[in-house]
């Protein structure tokens, strides 16, 4: 059985999963011009893949879990290094998408391809990322850390919510999920098959 905060980690990743799937959906779509495209949404997406990884989900990583693991076992710092390195490559990708975004609201389909190979781009690192967590760092965690690191850990992610369900603050991310599930149902691009933890089991709820 998963402790709360490894569940919480897992049901972030299944998420952020979620929300570049359906961004690769989308601008597939665009591509073969079988879609308009949905600035809206777009800039929605682009926010949130701003906010929630960056400022939210990787600096807490950063403070509590790979700062704990570090604490218990030097095995971990190649990952760790890795890890962090790549939280800092996400914030470049996150910029081109930025600009590449607003290249295309404004100068339409011949600046496609370069928002595409941005989204691309973005979604390659991220997913490799958490692949990399998932199948390395969490199980070390999982084999090191004490039950209060855990407590502390959950504590500490537990605060940010569920991007997908959250309501007040975070409205505007809830309301993001159920639109990339209308438009991306129909073709079955809006099931979240996400992230499993490394045993291969679900997280318990």
């Amino acid at each position: 059985m998963l402790n709360s905060g490894l569940n919480t980690i897992y049901d972030e990743h299944r998420s952020l999963g979620a929300v570049v799937q359906g961004l690769l959906y989308l601008v597939g779509g665009y591509r073969r011009d079988a879609m308009e495209p949905d600035f809206t949404l777009l800039r929605s997406i682009v926010f949130y893949l701003d906010e929630f990884p960056q400022k939210l989900h990787h600096p807490k990583e950063e403070a509590y879990l790979f700062a704990k693991l570090q604490i218990r076992t030097r095995t971990a710092d190649k990952v760790i290094a890795q890890l962090r390195h790549q939280h800092h490559a996400g914030m470049r990708y996150v910029e081109d998408l930025h600009k590449t975004l607003d290249k295309y609201e404004i100068d339409g389909s011949p600046a496609l391809a370069a928002f595409s190979d941005a989204v691309e781009g973005f979604a390659v690192d991220i997913l490799q990322h958490m692949a990399l967590e998932e199948s390395t760092l969490l199980p070390l965690a999982s084999r090191h850390l004490t039950g209060e690191d855990w407590v502390e850990v959950g504590v500490a992610f537990g605060k940010n919510g569920d991007p997908r369900f959250v309501a007040d603050a975070d409205h505007a991310y809830a309301d993001l999920f159920r639109r990339l599930i209308n438009v991306t149902l129909p073709s079955g691009a809006g099931s979240c098959t996400g992230s499993q933890p490394a045993d291969g089991n679900a997280p318990d709820r």
